[in-house]
């Protein structure tokens, strides 16, 4: 089955990488290979993307500064995107939003400024008023990467429905409850303190009882375990093979639909990390660590069927396929495509 598929990318040279691509491109993917590429929209540096849960309309950053941007398409059934509208991120360099799975709410944090914003979304899908804005402050206890705040990613929590807020800078994943009418309110009690790890992303488990966080910082991955209304750190395993050296910093990290495999990508390394997962024992077992097909992957995606694996290589501008098997836990390589620094990529 063909699927569409949307992907991020960047636009203009920055310090950590060299921005080529036009903007905005939309992909088909044939199970084998990612074709069609064609420019979708121009937005200067969009380096995440997301759609809506019926496929209906999609949202990316614009990740500038001094002040970022949150732009919102509306999709037709050709995959072809319309702008409707683009607003203010609420500051610098926005690096990821997420859109909430049953309400008409759109959440985006900054990396530059440590801010999170909460839009309205209207039934156009355009974006509506800003409910909340919060605003982080203070620094991590590595100087160098962990001055100031810094919003790497953002999630709701299937089970509470809080916005769950993955802060590298200040190495805290932390939960709000999320009212009503979309105001935020921080949970202390709930935050988990990671430090120096400095934790990038997170992705749930299906169980609802663990999430697994990459940290970008030391190349590790922990696991969070649910006990009442809060989540305590169960373990913490490294991202890289025996005998890996130099620089590396993961990037990803997605879980299998049965919860039993986790992927974690390593830049440096360029490797895919596969994980065996015991919810009984809370608990990663790293069972490979397989070679990319490129360089720097910072997104990997389970394609929609399950049975595919999909990696952006942001330095070597191509997009790597492996056939996925989740019984055995084997990624088998297929192809690379070529597309013009790839980040995210988004499935309708």
């Amino acid at each position: 089955m063909t699927r569409h598929l949307l992907i991020g990318t960047y636009t203009e040279r920055l310090s950590f990488v060299d921005g080529h691509a036009d903007g905005l491109l939309s992909a088909r993917f044939d199970g084998t290979a990612v074709t069609d590429v064609v420019l979708a929209a121009g937005p200067a540096n969009p380096s995440w993307v997301a759609f809506a849960p019926d496929g209906a309309a999609a949202y990316a950053v614009s990740e500038t500064e001094p002040d970022g941007a949150v732009v919102a398409f509306a999709r037709a059934d050709d995959g072809t995107l319309t702008e409707l509208a683009s607003v203010s991120s609420g500051g610098a360099s926005p690096a990821h939003l997420v859109v909430h799975p049953s309400r008409p709410l759109l959440i985006t944090g900054t990396y530059g400024s440590g801010t999170i914003s909460v839009f309205a979304l209207n039934d156009d899908g355009s974006i509506g008023e800003r409910t909340a804005f919060v605003q982080h402050e203070g620094r991590g206890p590595e100087p160098s990467r962990q001055d100031a705040p810094h919003v790497h990613q953002l999630n709701v929590d299937p089970v509470r429905g809080d916005v769950v807020v993955v802060d590298l800078g200040l190495g805290e994943v932390r939960w709000y409850a999320l009212s009503d009418d979309g105001r935020l309110s921080l949970r202390p009690e709930a935050t988990v303190v990671l430090g120096s790890a400095g934790p990038r992303h997170l992705a749930f488990l299906p169980d609802g009882r663990h999430v697994v966080v990459v940290n970008e910082l030391d190349s590790s991955i922990d696991v969070l375990r649910r006990e009442g209304d809060r989540f305590v750190r169960a373990q913490s395993t490294t991202t890289r093979a025996d005998g890996a050296h130099g620089d590396n910093a993961p990037a990803a990290v997605c879980v299998s639909a049965s919860g039993s495999t986790v992927l974690a990508s390593n830049r440096g390394d360029d490797t895919i990390a596969v994980f065996a997962f015991d919810p009984d024992a809370s608990r990663l077992t790293l069972v490979a660590s397989i070679p990319v097909g490129g360089r720097t992957p910072r997104d990997l995606v389970i394609a929609p069927d399950g049975d595919r694996v999909l990696a952006a290589c942001q330095d070597s501008d191509v997009v790597t396929v492996f056939a996925f098997d989740d019984a055995s836990r084997t990624l088998t390589p297929l192809g690379a495509s070529t597309v013009p620094t790839p980040v995210c990529l988004a499935f309708a």
